[in-house]
């Protein structure tokens, strides 16, 4: 409580960003993401017609890739195009839920010096009416309103910091795990267009018998 008053607001933002830190951690492990070895498995599914409705949910609950691969396998039967387009529909869905929360810790990075500055100006600003009040009085003491007034920038400069870097690495992992969940999207559409059965060809016709009889 060094800080003063202004030291709640960078309390909070400090205790909200954990919890997300925390929860992101959890949220967005690779296993929990992309599954190994998800994607050859579905196509498995695909290619042995083993796609029932009940099949298609729990693969849409397991996983985020789960999720996208389960919207192709749901429209199947539909060109090539509109399989497509539902993948990227899904796709975005997908990616905002896994930036859930990350704006949030963006702006506690953003706020935290500024909350940490304001914290100091108010102090400087009561220290130096206390001054005008009643003289400069003991300088020690006045160094120590100092100290107390800087307390705030730096411990909102501690809440930023850790909060901006975290803010970028989530980011990067999400980016990551959206190149990878594209690809498995991308084998199993072809899989889905590009190995369907190739159409027989028609027997050539025998030709027509000549309309000149034998002489």
């Amino acid at each position: 409580m060094a800080g003063g008053w202004a030291m709640v607001p960078i309390l909070i933002c400090s205790a909200v960003a954990l919890a997300i830190v925390l929860e992101r951690c959890l949220t967005l492990r690779r296993k929990a993401v992309l599954p190994p070895g998800l994607g050859e498995e579905v196509r498995q599914w695909a290619r042995a017609g083993q796609l029932d409705p009940n099949h298609l949910q729990t693969l849409a609950n397991s996983s985020p890739l789960g999720e996208l691969l389960a919207a192709a396998l749901a429209v199947r039967n539909r060109p090539r195009e509109l399989i497509k387009e539902r993948i990227e529909d899904t796709g975005r869905h997908v990616v905002h839920r896994m930036e859930r929360y990350l704006n949030t810790l963006g702006t506690i990075a953003l706020i935290g010096p500024l909350l940490g500055l304001f914290g100091t100006v108010v102090g400087l600003i009561r220290m130096f009416m206390e001054v005008m009040g009643g003289g400069i009085g003991d300088p020690a003491k006045m160094a120590g309103g100092i100290g107390e007034a800087l307390i705030c920038t730096a411990s909102g400069l501690t809440v930023a910091i850790p909060a901006y870097v975290l803010h970028r690495y989530f980011r990067s992992r999400v980016a990551g795990y959206c190149v990878d969940m594209e690809k498995q999207a991308t084998a199993l559409l072809d899989d889905l267009t590009l190995t369907a059965p190739a159409a027989t060809p028609r027997p050539r016709r025998a030709p027509a018998p000549s309309a000149t009889g034998p002489g």
